[in-house]
Parts: structure tokens; sequence; C-alpha cells
């Protein structure tokens, strides 16, 4: 047996069982045959090899980083040979030059001066040469120049392609980039062939640790040249072997019987069992013809077994309702009847004590769907107003950016309406100012007085309000609106670190329209009329005591009127809270720290997932009428059975990339955010060292008794005996956007971004009783 290094010595993980006949779950071709570059198969593969711009950012460019008005850099940038990743010189010349980062990770390219980076710092640089490339999560943005315009815009161009490119990938392609990226790099001396030493080395890299004797076996089984080197048709066995899913053989196996093909019959079979809805034989044979790989088949009206993982891969197979990632609901409800996707700080980088305040932050907001940002503004130099976290060492950026960010982006992902959540603390000169920098930065965007066509007992709907923009603010009161010096009610109790404005100047006051002011001191009867344009803001403090002991009175209250929930000044380092209990009670402005992220972000970016991701959802019906009977700390008995059977994960992340003998020991919790009643959480058992395609077989239960509000989160860690264990990732949905049968999941990180292709793969049964 060869010697190897483990991460504990603890038991082995089973051996797994590999067949003599092997069916092949990717389409793997060996490295090109004698080639010192291999990893150009994946351009190749991309249809990108002969494109100008890609291979000039092969070659690799030297551009100038900027980061302050004196803090210039050159570095050398050039695109890998997988097409994915782009190398980047490091600062520190003799550190090791691993230095990467993804285009699954670019959140945005854009050109000129368009960052605020740019606008700051890059005066010395002409527009047509300048770059920034935006990272989703919490990265920083990259603010390039080159050296030439046409170089710039090459490297605009290539990387919108690699992007587009991404984006069309099947899991299959993907899975396929992945192991070839890895197998690459795998092959230490770049000959093209794999002695058993790269193939440990391979392994180690993928997050499996296979005991050496099995290893060594697989090895020499495909060793057909018995030269303890492989090389082209050996190296695609390996890894065809190596990729196996039996699971998935059995299932289709099931279904297909004798002859190991799927006609459109037992596809259809196969469907109804999935509990899928409308199926017809006429949309079992267009699945054939959309995933079936072999043209034959396809021909015959056959489907494969690639042709089956080819489906069950892709987002029809896939765990979210591919019917609702597009706007499905009705839009054209009053405002109150919708859940909004809301943030507080905006404007905040980091935590609320010394964080950098940017408006990137908002930027990035918009891009993750928010429709509720939060405009902090104080007095500022030369009569500008500004935005920071009052009375800290946050910095400060000007409020006109803020809103010329908001003309610029507010906008580009979704269509629906947006509300500037005003805490005003300027004095009424530079409210003045504000009230100008609205109406001439966002022009006909900005709601200035009411819709002609709106009943005014409610609130407009968001379809009424496309492309428009409301101001959240204190209003004078109408008698009096030309007067300015009117004491305004105190917003709210003693969280807040400071008042806000006593007076209010007539011109902020006339752009608030809808979303007025109010400070909630009772929840009003039934008989007195509702007022759907104000606006309560309560803490999470207040919000959680009013729910506890007014649940239903305050369901009714939000049933009408908008409320908005924001954490306690308490969160120094800009922490949230979970938004679930809000949600429950109807409020739809639930504020969280986009900036922090964390299982409260999950929920956030889960509950706003579907719908076209853009930022509004439809209330349950118990939450929208006006007589409702529904309280969330008393729901009723269980009306829905959750069963859910964890099967197999597959290329789950490395943890630690930095130790290659370290891997992985995955489990998976599945946890139910809801009322309070059907709050749970179950996990599986772990399995040592094999974060490749460990298999668990194990199923998990949950009763529920508001199948409405609940999410599903769906969280793998690795264990860790003496220590918390560490998070690997996550996928969270609304248990009605949730299909039923084997599905999988395809999972996030920690900032959100995706971990392609790692998967759960899962059965999923819901009973509705």
């Amino acid at each position: 047996m060869l010697c190897g290094r483990w991460k504990s010595c603890r038991r082995r993980p089973e051996e797994p069982s590999v067949p003599a006949q092997v069916a092949t779950p990717v389409a793997l071709a060996p490295p090109d045959g004698g080639s010192r570059r291999p990893g150009l198969r994946a351009l190749k593969k991309m249809g990108l090899t002969e494109d100008e711009d890609v291979r000039a950012m092969l070659q690799g460019s030297r551009l100038c980083k900027i980061r302050s008005r004196t803090w210039h850099k050159e570095r050398l940038y050039r695109l890998q040979e997988d097409g994915l990743s782009v190398w980047f010189q490091r600062r520190i010349p003799r550190a090791p030059s691993q230095h990467i980062f993804f285009v699954q990770h670019i959140e945005a390219v854009r050109e000129g001066h368009q960052s605020e980076g740019l606008r700051r710092f890059g005066g010395a640089f002409p527009p047509a040469r300048c770059l920034t490339i935006a990272f989703k999560g919490r990265r920083k943005n990259l603010d390039l120049a080159a050296a030439t315009a046409e170089e710039a815009q090459r490297w605009v161009r290539g990387l919108a392609k690699l992007r587009a490119r991404l984006d069309a990938m099947s899991q299959r392609e993907r899975l396929d980039h992945w192991i070839h990226a890895y197998l690459h790099r795998a092959d230490s001396d770049q000959d093209s062939k794999m002695s058993f030493k790269e193939i440990k080395s391979l392994l180690r890299m993928v997050n499996v640790d296979m005991n050496d004797m099995y290893a060594y076996r697989l090895f020499k089984e495909c060793d057909h040249s018995n030269n303890e080197r492989l090389e082209g048709a050996e190296i695609e066995e390996f890894l065809r072997r190596l990729l196996k899913r039996p699971e998935l053989e059995e299932i289709f196996h099931r279904y297909s019987g004798e002859d190991r093909v799927l006609s459109a019959p037992e596809l259809l079979e196969f469907l109804e069992d999935q509990s899928e809805d409308g199926t017809t034989l006429a949309h079992a044979q267009k699945l054939i013809h959309t995933y079936e790989l072999n043209e034959t088949a396809k021909q015959h009206e056959l489907m494969t077994l690639d042709g089956f993982m080819m489906y069950l891969l892709s987002p029809e197979g896939a765990a979210l309702d591919p019917a609702h990632t597009c706007v499905f609901q009705d839009m054209g409800q009053p405002l109150s009847h919708y859940f909004i996707s809301s943030s507080h700080n905006t404007y905040l980088t980091d935590s609320q004590i010394g964080g950098l305040s940017s408006t990137e932050a908002y930027v990035r907001a918009f891009a993750q769907g928010c429709r509720c940002v939060e405009l902090d503004c104080w007095e500022g130099p030369g009569g500008e107003p500004i935005i920071y976290h009052g009375h800290t060492l946050t910095s400060k950026i000007l409020f006109r950016d803020v809103v010329q960010t908001v003309r610029d982006h507010a906008f580009s992902l979704s269509p629906y309406p947006v509300i500037l959540s005003l805490e005003n603390h300027c004095g009424l000169e530079q409210q003045a100012v504000m009230a100008h920098h609205l109406r001439t930065i966002l022009g006909d965007a900005l709601v200035t007085q009411g819709l002609d066509t709106q009943n005014p007992e409610e609130l407009p709907s968001p379809e009424q309000l496309k492309g428009r923009v409301l101001v959240k603010g204190k209003k004078l009161p109408a008698a009096r609106s030309e007067d300015g010096r009117i004491l305004s009610d105190q917003e709210e109790e003693e969280e807040e670190e400071e008042e806000e404005a006593k007076q209010i100047s007539p011109e902020l006051s006339a752009l608030v329209v809808y979303c007025c002011a109010t400070r909630l001191r009772t929840l009003r009867p039934n008989p007195v009329p509702p007022q759907p344009c104000q606006v309560s803001s309560l803490s999470e403090r207040k919000a959680k005591k009013l729910i506890r002991g007014a649940g239903n009175s305050f369901v009714r209250h939000n049933a009408h009127q908008l409320t908005r929930v924001y954490p306690l000044g308490l969160r120094m380092n800009s922490a949230n809270y979970s938004p679930q209990e809000m949600w429950n009670s109807g409020c739809q402005l639930v504020a969280l720290n986009f900036q922090t992220p964390g299982y409260e972000m999950d929920l956030n970016a889960g509950r706003f997932l579907i719908n076209g991701q853009c930022g509004y959802v439809l209330k349950p019906a118990c939450l929208r009428q006006p007589d409702t009977t529904f309280d969330p700390e008393c729901p009723g008995p269980p009306r829905t059975t959750l069963t859910i059977q964890v099967l197999t994960a597959q290329q789950l992340p490395k943890l630690n990339t930095e130790k290659p003998n370290s891997i992985v020991d995955p489990l998976v919790r599945v946890e139910v955010h809801g009322v309070p009643a059907d709050c749970a959480r179950k996990e599986t058992n772990y399995v040592l060292n094999n974060g490749f395609n460990p298999r668990w077989g194990q199923t998990l239960q949950f009763q529920l008794r508001a199948p409405e509000l609940a999410l599903v989160r769906f969280v793998v860690e690795d264990y860790d005996a003496t220590s918390p264990n560490d998070f690997v990732g996550q996928f969270t949905l609304p248990l009605d956007s949730l299909k039923q049968g084997y599905r999988h999941i395809h999972l996030l990180s920690k900032d959100g971004a995706s971990l392609s292709p790692a998967t759960l793969f899962v059965h999923i049964r819901v009973q509705r009783f």
C-alpha cells in the first residue's frame, strides 16, 4: 500500500463501487495530444479560441490599477486558458503567483468613469481608456486604465463574451470545465500524461480522500498501456469512472427497463411520478429534443442516461420552479400587499461605526433586487448635504452623488418602483438643496403628485409605478405646508441614536406623496378608516413587541399601510436580525444590512429569488385581506408535511485550498423558516473525507402550519468535532416554489455567488391536507 497523509486518523470513507460498464456523465476528452497547453481545450469548447478580444486577453495586458489619487500601480492581467479565470500580478513581487479572480464572480463591467473610484481618482486617465470590474459579494471593485482605448475595449468586449458564454453553459459543460481545470493544474509537468502521484493530487484538489489501494487499483484498470501513466483515452476513462452517478443510474434504469433508454411514454411516467404540473407526452418529447445528446436516440425520441442527467442538472430539473423565475405574480395590487426588498444603512460597505460609505453600496443593493434604500442625510460643507452614519467614523459621500447613482442604476435589474427612505438631519436650507437635487437629477422618474387614476383609499400598485421613484419622509400638515417651521412627529422610539430634523422644509415635504413617515403609537381599531399613505418605521424590538402582543391587529394594519422595520442601533458590527418574524406579520419593508452576509441575508435572497427577482413578492392572501383572522403566533393545526430525502452531493468546494490534504467531512442541514410553530432544523450524519461525491440517503420530515410563509434553506457544512462547523454552501427558496421529486439544489457561497458545479441531489415530497 502506498503511503499517504490524511486529514485525520479516523476511519476511511467507504470505497465507492465502480462497475465494469460505466455510463458517461459528461462529454470529456483527453487533453490535446502532446500539447503543452491542454487548458486551451476549455476555450475551444466555448467557441472563443478564434475571437480576437479573447486571444488578446490570453496574451495579457499591463493595466494600471487605481486605488486613490496617488496609488496607481501597473499590473499584468491575463486570461487563463480555462476561459473562466483571470490571473493578475501580485503587489509583492516575490509572493506566490497564483492570484486570480473568476469570471462567474463578476457582477458588471463598466466603461469609462462609471464607478465611485474612477470618478474620484481617475482624472489623470481619459474615460475611453478606463473600465471597472464590479464583483458580486463584498469584494471591492477593480478600477483599471489601459494604455489605449482599444485595449480597454478589448477587455470590456472580451469579458462580456466570456460572461455571456458562461451564463449559457449547461451544468454538464460547467462540470466539464471544472474537472479539466483541475486536471490541468494536477498535470505538474504539463506533459498531458498523468502519473499516479498526479492522479492523487487531482483527487485531493477535487475534495476526495480516496483509499490509496483503491485509487491505485482504479488507476491501473485505466492504464491499458501498462506504463504507469494515463494519457488520452485512459484519462477520459478514469474521469468517467470518477464522475459516475450510480444513484442516477438506478433511477434511470427503474423507468427505462431492459433496453436502458427512456421512450417518451417512459419519460412521461417519470415526470408524472415527479408531480410535474401539466405533463403531457408532447412535453416529454420536447425534453428529449432539448437535452438528449445522441442524435440517433433523439431522432427515435429516446433519452439515454446522458440526456437524463442533462435534464436533471438543468434549470428544469432544479428544486426552484422555473415558472417562478420570471415575473408571474399579479403586480396590480396596492403596494401594501407586497413584501419589498429593503436595505438599512445602504451607503455602508462595512460596520456602522467606522466603515466606508460608498455609492457603490447602492449599486450592489440594486443589483441584488433591492427596492427600498436608506439615505442618512446630514449637513455638509459648502451647502451640500452629505450621507453617512451620524456621529461615527464612517466616511461621508455627497447626497447628490447618491441620487445620481439611483438615477443610473435603480432600474438596471427591476422596472418596479424604488423607495428612498430619508433619515433627515439637515436644516431647512440644505433640505431645500436635497429637494432640488431630487427634482433635477431624477426628473420625471420622481413621483411629485398623486396618480390621476389612483383610488384614494389604497396605495398605487407596482405596475402603476413602474420606473418611478418614491420619497419616504416627513410631510408638513396640509393646512400649514407653507410655514416650514412646524415641529414634525418624532419618528421612532428609544433605539434611535439621534432625532431627525424637527423642522421640515416645504420643498422637501412636497416630494413626499405616498410614503409619509408617521410614528405608530397604537394600532387603530377596525372602524377607523385606514390611511394608506402613512408609513411607520419600527425598530426590530418594537416590531416584535407588536407581533407578540397584538399579532392579528398588526397583520390587519399591514394589509392597508406600509411598515418599515430596521435593526437596533446596538448592532455596532452591522449584524442582522431574522426577517422572517417580520414577514410573518405582513411587514413589507423589512430592512437588512445588505453588506453583512449570513443566514439572514440568505433568507432575504430566498424570499426575493422568485418573481423575476424584481424585489416585489405578493404576500399570501391571509396577510392581504382586511378582515383576516390570521395570527402568526397562533397559526392553527398542521396543514402540510414536507419530506426531504437527502441523497448525494456533487463537487463540493474545497475550503482550505492552501492545505492539499484538507478534505471536507460534509453534512446537510435542512431548515424551515416560517411562523414560530413551523421553524425547525434537521440534519444528516457527516460523511468522512469526501466532498466530491458523498452519499447519505437520509430522510428529514417537517410538519407545517403556515406553508405559504415558509422558506426552506438547504445548508452544507464541514463537520468538526471540536469547533463550530465551517460553512460550505447553501440555497434558500420559498416552500411554494419548491418542485417535488428528484431535484438538484445548486449551491451558493456565503455572499450569494454560484458554487457551480456544486450541487445537492434530493427527493422532495410535499403533502397538503
